[in-house]
């Protein structure tokens, strides 16, 4: 019998979820809207946003090691009462004179306190949801994350537009404290420890660190292959979604920023409909056949690039490529599901809070690599849009190919671990019995 999937400690953090990926998306939208009005200058907020990604990449492992060691709840509402108060005292102490540095400082707080939060929410899902619900959990925040970002640039911008941007500062106050008082009401179990009364913090931030790297590379190093499989992923479908197709339409077709942001809606409704997907499949979708999904991404990029040789009319060109990036992003959504769900599944419950942290690294280091790379061959190679579309294309269903012998031992990798876990459960036992 399939386990009930909305229990209500998973409700409470996909609640708390929502309210704060909506607080954070009105807030984001609108501070963006208002660097760009006061300083007309589109690099400068990217400068900001450069500069904020910088405490979450050196913060994210010291993250995941105060999620595995420390109580769960306490620290997901400590950090979002944090951030609440953070956003209020930032709206009360903002002047026209100083905006802009605030502005700058909550972005650099908000990227702290995230260093911290994301591995900690991540690492109390396989604690609520096992099996194939733990694989319907991931999609389910993949839902949330996606109608989020769909629906809060819409809000924002009518609040912005309104009232300015206080309003929405206030707005996400009020989100931010809900997600808190959400998550008090949670109840999550924590992973045992040994005693380590009298260690040096410092000696088991070190030790921590140093098993979990161990993990990954000896003892686990599936998980190190799919961070790599991720990352190859990301460096070219991710480069060439988030610089190219903005180009494409802009630049190379000529047309209006209006076809970009239906395109923009087109992608947010296909992530929605991706989680939606993913968490039906979830029984269907496993190492024999998640290769699939990695050649779809390449195959799907082909179609656009043939129409850029065969045909001269940019309406045609663009309806091609929206239909063809909405089929991008959900097998990007569905491979993406499963692979938390088989990173998760993979990890001790004790370290899940590090290796989701090492993967939120990974994903921020990599992704600016893929955007500098592709608006490189898009400055240089403007001409030959088609060309770099079919290669990308080419290459990506190659990169399945050659991971298919990996992701296939997928199922053998999981049922060594169940029977790990088995055997370790079974000793505890008998431990207990023996001292009873």
């Amino acid at each position: 019998m399939r386990s009930k999937l909305f229990h209500r400690n998973f409700s409470l953090l996909i609640a708390g979820q929502a309210s704060s990926l909506f607080g954070n998306g009105i807030l984001d939208f609108a501070m963006s809207m208002y660097v760009l009005e006061k300083t007309g200058s589109a690099a400068a907020y990217a400068g900001f946003l450069a500069a904020s990604m910088v405490p979450a990449v050196l913060f994210s492992p010291l993250g995941g090691i105060l999620a595995d060691r420390g109580n769960k709840r306490n620290i997901m509402a400590g950090l979002d009462f944090l951030a609440s108060l953070g956003v209020l005292l930032a709206a009360l102490f903002m002047r026209e004179s100083n905006s802009l540095a605030v502005i700058c400082m909550l972005l650099l707080f908000e990227s702290v306190l995230g260093a911290f939060e994301t591995p900690t929410v991540q690492s109390c899902i396989p604690f609520m949801q096992t099996g194939e619900n733990l694989v319907r959990a991931n999609a389910v925040v993949m839902q949330i994350n996606a109608l989020s970002a769909f629906f809060s640039p819409i809000l924002g911008s009518l609040v912005y537009t309104a009232f300015g941007l206080k309003p929405v500062m206030y707005a996400g106050v009020v989100c931010f404290f809900f997600t808190a008082c959400f998550e008090c009401l949670i109840k999550v179990k924590s992973p045992e420890y040994d005693k380590q009364e009298g260690k040096n913090p410092l000696l088991l931030v070190k030790k921590d660190f140093l098993d979990s790297l161990r993990l990954i590379t000896r003892e686990r190093p599936a998980i190190l292959k799919i961070f790599c499989v991720t990352g190859v992923i990301m460096l070219l479908i991710q480069g060439v979604s988030a610089v190219g197709f903005p180009y494409i339409i802009r630049n190379v077709l000529g047309l209006s920023s209006i076809y970009y942001g239906f395109s923009e809606s087109a992608v947010g409704l296909a992530a929605i409909a991706g989680g939606i997907l993913a968490g039906l499949g979830a029984s269907r979708i496993n190492g024999n056949n998640i290769y699939l999904l990695i050649g779809a991404l390449g195959f799907f990029l082909i179609p656009p690039g043939i129409s850029f040789l065969l045909s001269g009319n940019p309406y045609i060109r663009y309806g091609t490529l929206v239909v063809f990036t909405v089929l991008i992003q959900l097998a990007a959504c569905g491979f993406s599901i499963f692979a938390t769900s088989f990173i998760q599944r993979l990890t001790p419950g004790n370290m899940i809070g590090k290796i989701s942290s090492y993967s939120s690294s990974f994903s921020q280091c990599i992704q600016p690599l893929g955007q500098i790379f592709y608006g490189f061959l898009f400055d240089c190679f403007s001409g030959g849009t088609a060309w770099i579309l079919i290669c990308t294309g080419i290459l990506m269903g190659g990169f399945g190919l050659m991971v298919k012998g990996f992701l296939k031992k997928w199922k053998k990798n999981l049922l060594k671990i169940n029977i790990a876990r088995e055997n370790y459960r079974a000793t505890k036992n008998h431990q207990k019995n023996s001292i009873n």
